[in-house]
Parts: structure tokens; sequence; C-alpha cells
């Protein structure tokens, strides 16, 4: 059972005299601290003889109240002077926070310190673009150097093993486009316009958009996690020991698989989104299934392939750079590759949807619209 700290007064002459006793302990002061800061008459004399242990903290409170009174010690053992003089010497009269800055002193600081961490990690992200490219060309020069099982091996991870994810995700989102689409249209009696809604859009822009999106969050963050932690565990480091890049080992694979793999991806999104876009024409507008296929060819110019296929290898590029970037920024301790890795998906999502419209305007300017 825990002992807790007490006190007794006791007034001989007109002077008032504290007395504590018990453990003088951050565990058993919780009651005696409260108790001494309500006491207001003026007390003379502090009586320690009956304190069994103290610490730094018991003797701080007891060194406060010394004070608030001007009161003596007595019966302190030497364990409580020495951390009574300690506690005393440590006291300083500056504030606990720091001065706050003025408001218009304070926002620019903060929005510069914002830009140069920006402006940064943008040098930061063209010389990894840099050093991968060099090790790219590296490759072409020295084939053997090159790692054709990895791969192999990162498009079947970004490509093969996203497939049902992405095909469930895309024939989903046909569904919504569709069914919106044609509760819209129809109160203009257009409601067989919702071919060409669910063609044009999802094979311009939400297939291949859409798609990116999904591999940053999956990919993505697994570039982050599984080179980060390479690093944490040193093992990047033993790489270049033994004369290994980790740029064409680790970073050039993955970059290739998912620049490889992205059109493929997107096309396929684009498909299964209008196949479930045709699934609700059948059951909501009474559009035969072939036809609502057949009706999408007629519609949807050759132009919004060509669209989704220029953008799927530079969304695919812009996911793996900021994966394995964020990866390769990793040290310290483990929760660096979580924050890391969060960094990643949130880069390489942003950069997408940014580039997504500047795609949209430079198209529309040459005539893709």
């Amino acid at each position: 059972m825990r002992e807790w700290a007490e006190f007794t007064t006791q007034e001989s002459g007109g002077r008032l005299t504290v007395a504590i006793s018990g453990p003088l302990r951050v565990s058993s002061i919780g009651k005696l601290d409260p108790q001494l800061r309500a006491i207001e008459d003026p007390v003379q004399t502090v009586d320690l003889s009956e304190v069994t242990e103290v610490d730094t903290v018991g003797a701080w409170v007891v060194q406060r109240f010394v004070e608030e009174h001007s009161a003596t010690v007595v019966g302190a053992s030497e364990q409580a002077d020495v951390l009574m003089e300690a506690v005393r010497d440590a006291q300083t009269t500056a504030d606990v926070k720091p001065p706050r800055l003025p408001f218009f002193t304070r926002v620019p600081e903060f929005m510069g310190e914002k830009v140069i961490h920006w402006l940064q990690g943008v040098k930061g992200t063209l010389s990894f673009l840099g050093a991968v490219i060099v090790a790219f060309f590296g490759s072409i020069r020295h084939p053997r150097r090159f790692r054709g099982k990895a791969l192999v091996r990162q498009m079947e991870l970004v490509g093969v093993s996203s497939l049902p994810i992405i095909g469930l995700m895309s024939f989903l989102i046909g569904i919504v486009i569709a069914q919106q689409g044609a509760v819209q249209l129809q109160q203009f009696g257009a409601e067989t316009l919702t071919v060409n809604l669910v063609g044009r859009i999802t094979m311009r822009e939400l297939g291949v958009l859409m798609t990116a999106i999904m591999v940053a969050g999956r990919s993505g963050s697994a570039f982050a996690a599984q080179i980060g932690t390479m690093k944490l565990t040193e093992e990047v480091d033993a790489m270049r020991t033994i004369g290994v890049s980790p740029v064409e080992a680790l970073v050039l694979p993955r970059i290739l698989a998912a620049v490889l793999m992205m059109p493929l991806l997107g096309f396929f999104s684009s498909v299964v989104a209008i196949i479930g876009g045709a699934v609700i024409g059948d059951v909501m507008l009474d559009i035969p299934f072939l036809t609502f296929l057949a009706r999408v060819q007629e519609v949807v110019p050759i132009t919004d392939f060509y669209v989704g296929m220029v953008k799927a290898p530079v969304f695919g590029l812009i996911v793996a750079i900021s994966g394995c970037h964020q990866g390769m920024q990793v040290k310290g301790n483990a929760e660096e590759v979580g924050l890391r890795t969060t960094q990643a998906v949130v880069q390489a999502i942003f950069m997408v949807i940014v580039l997504d419209a500047f795609f949209a305007v430079f198209f529309t300017e040459i005539g893709w619209g």
C-alpha cells in the first residue's frame, strides 16, 4: 500500500511550525503539494526530521514552500540539504515559453522555411532523377549489369498483382459514372449520351488517373518501405561496400517496371470501367450490352486513347521516383520509414494530379480536346 507524505502544524509563542513526515518522493507527494499550497498563515519553521526519503521533486516542493513563507528548515538530512540546494541553484526567472514573434514576422518566417524546404526537396528529387538517368545509360553501356530478373519480379508486383484491385475499382467507377450520368442526362432526354460520357472520360482521364493513384498507394508505398528498411538495416551501405550500385540494383528495376506496366494497367482500367458502364446501360437504360460496346467504338476518338497512353508512363515514372527517393532518404529510426512512406504516397498523388491538369491544357491546345 502506498505511503503518502503528510504534515502537521504546531504553534508556539506565535510561531507556526510545519512538520513534514513520510517519503518526499514523486509518487507520494500528490496529496501534500496542494495542502501546502492552501496554507495562507505565515510559517516560520519547516521541520523535516520525520522525512524518511526524498527525491528532487520532493525537495522542489519543500523549497518552493520555504521560499514563499521565508521559513527556516530544521531537521533536514544530508540528502535533503543537497537536493534542496541543487533545486535552489537551478531556479531561474526566465520565461518557460520563448517569446512569440509578432504575426507579421512569424507568418513570413514560417512561409519562408516552407519554401526553402520545398526547394531543397525539388533539388533532391532532381539529383535523384539524374542518378537514375546515369544508372540507366550505364546499364545500356554494360548490359550484364542490368538485373533482368529483378525487373520481371517488379513487373509482376506492380502489374499482375495489381489487376484484381484495379479491375474491381475501375468496374465500380464505371458503374457510378454511368448511373449518375444517366440520371442527369435523362432530365434532358439525352440518356443515350451516357455512352459518350463513360467512354471518353474513362479512356481519356479517369482510367489512367485512378490507376496512378492506386499504384501510388500500393506500389509507391511498398517501394519506399522496402528501400527504407534496407537503408535502416544498412543493407544499402553494404551494397556500396561490395561495389554494387543501389540505384542500379534497387531503384532502376522498380522505375522501369512502373513505367512499362502503367500503360497496360491504364488501358485495362479503362476497358473494365467501360464494361461496368455497359452493365448499367443494359440494366437502367435498356441499351444492350454489346450495343453499348459497339457504340463506344464509334463515339470515342482514337486521340483519347493516345492521350491516356501518353500520360500513363509519365505517371508511372512519377510514382516510382517518389517512392524510391523517399525510401533512400530514410535514416535514424523505424519511425522514419513510416513518415517517408506517407510522404511518398502524398507526393506521388499530388504530382500526378498536377501533371494531369497540365496534360489536359496541353492536349486541348494541340487539338486533342
